[in-house]
């Protein structure tokens, strides 16, 4: 591509993204980015990454990409290499039983380990039941526990604002198992997917809840619980199970988590119970689940509980400012059986442009169809997932640039980044160390020498400068200097002028 000779008296500076547009996970090919007559000595080089704290929770993002994958792959284990029966002192739920009663009782099978190759029996009981929502209790948490009023808070926020919140935006939920609510399982077994060691690994965390795919599976859900079910943490204030989780911990984190888990749920439930069985794909499912996070934060701005807002919220920000500090290394469209917080973070920015580009109809679209990944993204917003991608990739740097008037386009209508991260850069310089977490490689347009891979939907960002009466000059977008970069990866040189 060549450049005009600037006749301008300004600098003038293009803004260039080597970038993968293909709709397919997986996807990665070699990259190179010279001008035609490269200078050694001023060759660019990548931008500084901090050795400082990079990850928030990488275990749960890892356990739950895996599960996501699980739905999609169907490996779910075999009943005889579950749990043993149950004893028959604990009733199991009736088809025509209803929601359960409070002090009821009956037992579930869970995952024993972060494999889920395996299930161990849970007896629990009915400790809060509301018009949604049955909020279980593992019979050998530990005590004291939550109180009987941390259960009703849970309860109403999980009944009285998240349901109808998840179900509006989303999509319907299942009642396989007719008793017309879904069931919270607090149990020992989820504080026990991690040790006390893994969960106090700086970057590592630990797992707060999820959703299993086999308990709804056509052909699986008899094998397991056969029903609607979030499973959680349960409060463990002297660390008795993994790491300690003070009641206060689980009453702020299993709301978000649980918000996250019921769109997975949801969306399970619309592109494979009544959609063609075929699950969404993983990196897409997340955007979704991420936004529903960002979403209930949001329905508490109407009053004014900005704390609450941030409650839900920082994790959407956090994952977001990891994917911009490595676009170049990470992914938008996740692989299977992988994850970091960086390709969650892809995934909630690509999802909040798209929702603000073609408005919040789009998430319900994107769940109740039985379309998946890029095909789903370009039926529902009538536009080639390249073209999406593209100006997704500008947004990420021109959407609030100072100085410059982004096209509509480019823009993301409900945050402003810069602000957003200059504020968290101020109150924690360590975890934030940038105050804008992208930092394009500069080089003088003459000069240019980039080399990279490009993964799935993501890649590189560059600005290139050409000074006032300067010379045109070229750029080369080659796989190695010679041949071409590789169609798997659909490559698209994607450049816009921004002075």
């Amino acid at each position: 591509m060549t450049f005009a000779a600037n006749t301008a008296p300004d600098t003038a500076e293009y803004l260039v993204l080597p970038w993968s547009t293909v709709g397919t996970p997986g996807a990665s090919a070699p990259f190179m980015l010279q001008s035609a007559e490269p200078v050694p000595s001023i060759a660019m080089s990548r931008a500084f990454t901090p050795s400082g704290p990079r990850s928030r929770g990488a275990t749960a993002a890892a356990f739950d990409h895996f599960l996501r994958d699980l739905a999609t792959n169907r490996r779910y284990p075999p009943a005889d290499r579950s749990a043993p029966a149950v004893s028959a002192g604990v009733p199991q739920p009736s088809p025509a039983a209803g929601p359960p009663v409070v002090g009821s009782k009956r037992a579930f099978k869970v995952c024993a380990d972060s494999n889920c190759l395996t299930t161990v029996n849970v007896r629990a009981v009915a400790r809060a039941v509301g018009v949604h929502i049955a909020i279980y209790i593992d019979s050998l948490a530990p005590s004291p526990g939550l109180s009987a009023t941390d259960l009703d808070s849970l309860k109403n926020v999980f009944d009285s604002r998240l349901y109808p919140l998840d179900t509006t935006t989303f999509g319907h939920v299942s009642d396989i198992d007719s008793n017309s609510v879904v069931i919270v399982l607090m149990t020992n077994q989820v504080n026990k997917l991690v040790t006390a060691a893994q969960c106090n690994t700086p970057g590592a965390g630990y797992i707060a809840g999820f959703f299993f795919p086999g308990d709804l599976a056509p052909g699986f859900s008899t094998t397991y619980n056969n029903g609607e079910i979030f499973y959680s943490i349960v409060a463990d204030s002297a660390g008795t199970l993994s790491c300690a989780h003070k009641n206060s911990e689980v009453n702020f984190i299993t709301p978000v988590t649980f918000t996250h888990e019921f769109q997975h749920m949801i969306n399970f439930v619309e592109h494979v119970l009544r959609g063609a069985n075929n699950p969404e794909e993983g990196w897409l499912d997340e955007g979704l689940s991420k936004y529903a996070e960002e979403l209930a934060g949001r329905s508490y701005l109407a009053e004014a509980d900005t704390a609450m807002f941030s409650n839900y919220a920082f994790g959407d920000a956090y994952d977001a400012y990891q994917y911009l500090l490595a676009t170049a290394d990470t992914p938008l469209l996740i692989p299977v059986d992988n994850g970091s917080l960086a390709m969650v973070g892809g995934s909630w920015l690509f999802t909040r442009y798209i929702v603000d580009q073609f408005g919040a109809a789009l998430p319900g679209k994107l769940v109740q169809t039985s379309l998946t990944g890029a095909s789903n993204v370009a039926a529902q917003t009538g536009q080639p997932f390249g073209q999406t991608v593209s100006n997704w990739a500008l947004a990420n740097w021109v959407s609030d640039l100072p100085g410059f008037a982004a096209p509509s386009e480019l823009q993301y209508t409900s945050w402003h980044f810069r602000r957003t991260f200059s504020s968290l850069h101020s109150q924690n310089a360590q975890v934030f160390p940038r105050v804008y977490p992208l930092v394009p490689t500069f080089s003088a347009g003459g000069a240019v020498n980039l080399t990279g891979t490009l993964k799935s939907g993501s890649g590189a960002y560059l600005r290139a400068v050409q000074p006032a009466g300067g010379a045109a000059f070229t750029l080369h977008f080659s796989g190695n200097g010679t041949t071409a970069v590789s169609p798997a990866v659909i490559p698209r040189l994607v450049v816009l002028r921004i002075r």
